[in-house]
């Protein structure tokens, strides 16, 4: 298992002091984004859709896309080995469980692209980079997803929806709302602030070596954009750092 690289000295101090103030926080949390798109979702695929009004359905569709969002930041931390630092099983567990819920990804291939991600951002040999010719989001979005996507996937994906509607009689409109279309729209929020924003080149140039800028937003925007994913430079450098604290070290630096 592909593992990243520790951090340089000059940034271990702060990053130690960081994340010794809270051991097992980082667990907790991913137990608590888990539990909460299990319910949200039993729940929602529960309910009649017919007798809903625009304004309840629109607001269920955010918070499962927000949930979604927050499956795939928990594999995320999980690849940076930050969810439980104490066990990197747990990790790995995490990883692999967060991201099946998200879309029946593969972790160990995800975890091997984001640490080529990290060693070698806006290149040719990053595989969340665009092609050098396509730079507009959309096209852009489309190379990103051909990278990650497959026609097995796909498949077992079509498996799951036909079972769930043919066998567990669970109406169509139900998993489009709160299944489907939730899942293609975190894709997008996770792209647009986890990829296009940040790695974007700026109109002087990058910046050396992360290649990545900060997006600065007010705390609670940060957390409802993408869970503090725009505080994108703070997280090169200091990728040992578990989402939930790239605020502090924003402050910090």
């Amino acid at each position: 298992m592909i593992e990243l690289e520790q951090p340089p000295s000059h940034q271990a101090e702060l990053t130690s002091v960081v994340k010794s103030k809270s051991q097992f926080k980082g667990l907790f949390i991913a137990i608590a984004i888990v539990s909460a798109w299990i319910i949200s979702l039993s729940l929602l695929l529960t309910l009649d859709i017919s007798k809903l009004k625009l304004w309840i359905l629109l607001p269920g569709i955010a918070w499962q896309t927000f949930l979604y969002t927050g499956l795939f930041i928990t594999s995320h931390d999980a690849m940076h080995g930050v969810v439980f630092p104490q066990n990197n099983k747990i990790n790995h567990l995490f990883g692999t469980l967060t991201l099946s819920l998200y879309g029946l990804l593969p972790y160990k291939q995800l975890l091997k692209k984001h640490w080529l991600h990290h060693q070698n951002p806006a290149t040719k040999i990053d595989p969340d980079f665009h092609n050098g010719k396509h730079k507009n989001f959309f096209a852009w979005y489309f190379h990103f997803m051909k990278g990650y996507w497959s026609w097995g996937q796909i498949i077992a994906v079509t498996l799951i929806y036909q079972f769930g509607n043919h066998i567990l009689h669970i109406p169509h409109a139900n998993l489009i709302s709160f299944w489907v279309l939730p899942s293609l729209l975190s894709s997008f929020q996770l792209f647009y602030f986890g990829t296009f924003l940040p790695h974007s080149e700026p109109s002087e140039g990058y910046i050396q070596p992360h290649c990545a800028q900060t997006i600065s937003r007010p705390i609670w925007w940060s957390f409802i954009t993408c869970y503090h994913f725009g505080y994108h430079e703070e997280h090169h450098e200091y990728p040992h750092i578990p989402w939930w604290q790239l605020p502090e070290i924003y402050k910090a630096k």
